[in-house]
């Protein structure tokens, strides 16, 4: 029985993986590492549940872990991270994929967001849920809700301006 289980649950990660990275990586503002570290963290827990959430719904259920998780991780630890005016290593001589280019403008623009704000705008637009089950996730009411989703479509469409370069 328990093979069974931990089979199953081995499926929905390989299954899902690509796709939830991709949601962390939003959540978290662009950083593949707290992105993964955020998806493990979650699947973690989701492990712990797996028996009760498998048949039910295990990815809404690891998507509201991951939220909450990323809300509380932006409030209490420092990354480390220090932004430098020049990177330490040339860049590579290879050629970059202008949908490469086009994401991490977004995931950059995304990180300037509020952590509320970030999370409804990658929630509403991004997941395409529902304005029910993004307030849910932020654990408000639904037009505070609309109004986080709201502020950060417009303080995304002002950053992404700032830059000169057109959104496709």
């Amino acid at each position: 029985m328990e093979q069974g289980r931990a089979r199953e649950f081995d499926e929905f990660v390989a299954a899902r993986w690509s796709a939830l990275v991709h949601l962390a990586r939003l959540l978290v503002g662009g950083d593949r590492h707290q992105a993964e570290d955020l998806l493990q963290e979650s699947l973690v827990k989701l492990w712990f549940v797996w028996p009760k959430v498998a048949d039910d719904a295990p990815e809404p259920y690891v998507r509201k872990v991951m939220v909450r998780a990323a809300a509380r991780s932006r409030q209490r630890r420092w990354w480390g991270e220090r932004p430098v005016e020049q990177l330490p290593e040339g860049a590579l001589a290879c050629d970059v994929s202008a949908d490469v280019a086009e994401r991490s403008r977004l995931e950059a623009a995304l990180a300037q967001l509020s952590p509320k704000q970030r999370v409804a705008v990658v929630l509403r637009y991004y997941q395409d849920l529902p304005e029910r089950q993004v307030a849910e996730a932020l654990r408000c009411p639904v037009g505070t809700a609309r109004s986080h989703a709201s502020r950060g479509v417009a303080r995304l469409r002002q950053l992404l301006a700032e830059l000169n370069e057109p959104v496709r």
